[in-house]
């Protein structure tokens, strides 16, 4: 299978990328991982709400433009379907049975997501209605698909 994370903004913080290291290479057991990283927008403090709606819009540009056709889109979004770690690992399993060999998820930025990426994607995920930061969010979701993959293997995984 291949997984595709596309995400808003850069990793700035070495903790961070140590740790996307490490579960992207957990990850290459089970899967062909790919990190795409577009550009994120200047977010002024105290932003009216239309300039942040033209903010999600310009990012989420970037996004579709960097999406492949023949991926299965999972938008992460506070307003997502929630779901366990046994649960996110059988979505898994069944969009691969089902014939999805590309799944990609869609990491906004500051803002969250643009209507308009909402609306192309085939699944909204969300981890928590607490708010992450969006460069924790990438090593959370890395950690989660590991953790997948480790539940349909029948593999032992810290609980």
């Amino acid at each position: 299978m291949k997984i595709t994370i596309l995400a808003v903004g850069k990793i700035k913080e070495k903790y961070f990328t140590e740790a996307i290291k490490e579960y992207s290479k957990r990850l290459s057991r089970y899967a062909t991982l790919k990190i795409i990283e577009v550009d994120d927008e200047k977010t002024p403090d105290h932003a009216p709400p239309a300039l942040e709606a033209q903010i999600r819009q310009r990012e989420g540009e970037r996004l579709l433009k960097a999406l492949k056709d023949d991926a299965y889109l999972i938008a992460l979004a506070i307003d997502g379907q929630s779901l366990d770690s046994p649960a996110l690992a059988q979505t898994i399993e069944k969009l691969g049975v089902q014939g999805h060999a590309h799944l990609a998820f869609l990491i906004g930025g500051s803002l969250g997501l643009s209507q308009e990426v909402l609306r192309k994607a085939d699944l909204r995920l969300s981890f928590s209605k607490l708010t992450f930061p969006h460069q924790l969010m990438r090593v959370i979701l890395l950690e989660q698909i590991y953790r997948s993959f480790r539940i349909i293997k029948n593999e032992p995984y810290h609980k």
